[in-house]
């Protein structure tokens, strides 16, 4: 059976192998649990991520999986899609286990994600940063991997907690799918299943890692101004006093009937935070002519039309930048669903597939995505992880 073969091809070294282990498995597949078991080996790891498409049967998967890993963390999340072997992939299921031998880490749940405090959040992650550094004192490489609900509607406001008690910890992350649809996604830590939750894990490790965020946009000169909007809902009523989809539309010259995910995807907005422009993406556009939004919005708020570079020359010049000093030998990436619309659009998914898979990119797409203190769209964020330094002199660069 396809989706049963090893992962991943035989151009991944032996050395990656012994440090990071994955596995792929379609969704309908008649056992799935026992199939990854298979693939990830022996073991003994410390950190289990499952990427799961929402057609997979998440609820049997965590409960078979929950303890199958002797006393690994197992996590998972549905997606918007995965990343395999293959690159873009769809009905899968991804395993991406952590060797306990290389990696220390300490993973927590964070429910009901309306009612947080910041203090709390940031305790706990100083505590886990403390814990994990009397553990590993000669290990100076840590970063923070967020999961996080992509109906929540809270994503800005938790990594802003959470970058408050990270202090230099590198954070990434990406918001859980539910492929097109938006219904419901869904999150698990050891077999407890969770919605408007999130999971945060911090991370050392024994080798070199780079966290990193690419986009490929570029800001025109087209200004527009959000006049009104509902914040705590992400909508946006009006554009330049106008119904908001019949102003976007105008813009961009099209008929309000003719918006679709592939036009969102196509013609983004962006905000200047900054000397920065970040990608406030739109969602859906609704009979009422407002916009819905994948990220925070607010009245005042000036948006800017947004251009392309390529896709593909853009992806593979930003992750060939991650090896110039020395290659990865993995890559956990969050790609937001634009990006794998786009691709789609333009009939580029196979040639953007072809680069994430010679580039040893492993993962999901997402509803937004996390870098820093930020929650962002339409953009591939990540972690590079790089083979021990030969010597002294050599360097993962900032």
């Amino acid at each position: 059976m396809e989706g049963s073969r090893v992962f991943p091809e035989a151009e991944r070294s032996e050395t990656a192998k012994e440090v990071i282990s994955v596995a792929q498995v379609r969704c309908d597949d008649p056992d799935p649990a026992d199939q990854i078991a298979k693939q990830l080996g022996p073991g003994p790891f410390e950190l289990v991520c499952l990427f799961v498409s929402p057609e997979a049967d998440f609820a049997e998967l965590v409960a078979t999986t929950a303890h199958l890993f002797g006393g690994a963390d197992v996590l998972a999340c549905t997606t918007a899609g995965e990343i395999g072997r293959a690159g873009y992939e769809d009905d899968q299921i991804i395993a991406v286990a952590f060797r306990k031998k290389h990696f220390k880490t300490i993973t927590y749940s964070i429910e009901k994600l309306d009612e947080i405090e910041e203090q709390s959040v940031a305790d706990a992650l100083i505590e886990a940063r403390l814990s994990l550094t009397q553990k590993t004192p000669d290990w100076t490489s840590e970063f923070a991997f967020l999961m996080v609900d992509g109906l929540s509607l809270r994503e800005e406001q938790l990594t802003a907690f959470l970058s408050a008690g990270l202090g230099p910890t590198p954070l990434f992350g990406g918001s859980s799918g539910d492929g097109t649809r938006f219904g419901q996604t869904w999150l698990a830590r050891n077999g407890v299943v969770m919605r408007n939750a999130a999971i945060v894990v911090v991370v050392r490790c024994d080798r070199p890692v780079r966290v990193f965020s690419l986009d490929h946009l570029v800001p025109t000169e087209q200004r527009m101004v959000v006049t009104s909007a509902s914040p705590e809902d992400r909508v946006v009523h009006e554009i330049n006093a106008e119904p908001a989809a019949l102003e976007y539309a105008r813009l961009l010259g099209l008929d309000s009937h003719q918006l679709d995910q592939f036009t969102f995807a196509e013609h983004p907005v962006v905000v200047r935070l900054g000397d920065v422009h970040h990608v406030r993406a739109i969602q859906q556009v609704k009979e009422n002519h407002d916009l819905v939004f994948f990220s925070a919005i607010n009245e005042g708020m000036v948006l800017t039309l947004a251009t392309h570079d390529d896709i593909v020359a853009h992806l593979d010049r930003g992750l060939s930048d991650l090896g110039k000093h020395d290659k990865p030998e993995f890559i956990l990436g969050c790609d937001c669903i634009l990006r794998r619309i786009e691709a789609g659009r333009l009939q580029k998914t196979r040639a953007v597939s072809d680069v994430l898979s010679a580039h040893h990119v492993v993962g999901f797409s997402t509803y937004g995505e996390q870098i820093g203190g930020l929650h962002v769209n339409q953009t591939l964020t990540g972690v590079a992880i790089y083979p021990p330094p030969s010597d002294e002199a050599t360097r993962v660069p900032d």
